[in-house]
């Protein structure tokens, strides 16, 4: 005959497997839950893909392998360089084409452009970049080691009569005899970086100076007029040639910063080898931290939208962690976010356009290269 005891302990043990059951139950079903939201995520990522590959492949391309080519052959190189980042396979044929495309355009001197190209480092830093992901059986070696002279040989440096302490020294503009600015010089970085260069590079290291100098930061990286002006730790277009922002001027005549330079210039220093306890590093992310934004280009709006989102999504990526907090504290799944964000502005034929138009951005070919390079940076874990 059972006891008293013995009836409570029976009863104590029951309600313990009941209780195991349910959090088994429970535990069970959060898997489920994590697993159906990542299948989903996944889903549909891979859709947003498929549609803008099919619009490119149906509507973007032109018979003669280019995208756009009436803007020179940057938006080809983007979408090139786009369609690889999210796994097209170099032998597709519109990829195919678009490399012949490319080739086709290669120059004596080793750069990569059209004739009448009035942007020869911007297309070529682009071009090698599209060849470096295509160069799977070396067969874009010998294209990628001539262009990566002919840009090193266009930086402006003591080659082209300028000392460190020139403001243009270091820097990269659109072609030989137009004056440096961040943006081109981002992409310099990034080409020499994709080349196989490395953070000590002489040429990376001299790039960083220009990169620097445009910063509004004062310091001992930053002596320029404009350092201290506004100091807020982000970036704008150009300290060169009197200086330039695309923002907007402050009543003491500091070059405001904007978003997607900041982003440009942050990424540019991470690649340079730029430490995140370095003051630079650290003034730039809490600049960004102070405008975490996916609905415009902080100080400039609508303008370069997804320039930015491109921009933003490789830098946030270069600083390696998957969450980004924001000045008041909130923690930020910034993937999935932007993610999200580009699903909700995705067209219903695929691409992807800005309705303000300034730096070509009405041109849907070279917005789904940039939105192609930035989904790579943000594709949900498999």
């Amino acid at each position: 005959m059972f006891t008293f005891d013995h009836n409570r302990l029976f009863l104590n043990a029951i309600l313990a497997m009941l209780v195991g059951f349910c959090a088994s139950k429970s535990a069970n079903a959060q898997v489920q839950n994590a697993v159906s939201q990542a299948e989903n995520e996944s889903r549909t990522y891979r859709r947003m893909v498929d549609r803008s590959v099919e619009y490119l492949r149906f509507r973007g391309q032109a018979e003669d392998g280019s995208f756009s080519s009436q803007a020179g052959i940057g938006p080809t190189g983007l979408v090139v360089a786009g369609l690889l980042s999210v796994g097209v396979p170099v032998n597709d044929p519109m990829l195919v084409k678009a490399l012949d495309y490319l080739e086709r355009h290669v120059q004596p001197n080793g750069g990569i452009y059209s004739d009448d190209s009035q942007h020869r480092n911007y297309d070529t830093c682009i071009a090698l970049m599209a060849f470096a992901k295509a160069n799977q059986s070396g067969n874009y070696s010998a294209i990628m080691a001539k262009g990566e002279s002919f840009v090193r040989g266009i930086q402006w440096d003591e080659s082209e009569d300028k000392d460190p302490s020139d403001l243009f020294y270091g820097g990269a503009g659109y072609g030989s005899h137009s004056r440096p600015d961040l943006s081109n010089t981002a992409f310099f970085i990034e080409a020499l970086k994709s080349l196989g260069a490395d953070e000590d590079d002489a040429d990376i290291q001299k790039a960083l100076l220009f990169v620097s100098r445009c910063q509004n930061l004062e310091g001992p990286h930053n002596t320029t007029e404009f350092a201290s002006k506004i100091n807020d730790g982000g970036f704008y277009y150009t300290i060169a040639a009197g200086g330039e922002t695309k923002s907007d001027v402050a009543p003491n005549g500091g070059l405001r910063s904007y978003g997607s330079m900041t982003y440009a210039g942050l990424k540019s220093m991470i690649y340079a080898g730029v430490s995140k306890d370095d003051p630079r590093v650290k003034a730039a992310t809490d600049f960004l931290r102070k405008h975490y934004d996916l609905e415009s280009n902080p100080g400039v709006g609508h303008q370069g939208l997804f320039y930015y989102y491109h921009t933003m999504s490789k830098t946030l990526k270069a600083l390696g962690d998957d969450r980004f907090l924001d000045s008041s504290g909130e923690s930020h799944q910034w993937k999935s976010e932007l993610r999200n964000k580009l699903a909700s502005v995705q067209q219903p034929d695929g691409s992807w356009v800005n309705q303000t138009t300034r730096w070509m951005e009405g041109d849907p070919n070279l917005v789904c290269g940039y939105t192609l390079l930035a989904l790579a940076n943000c594709a949900p874990a498999e």
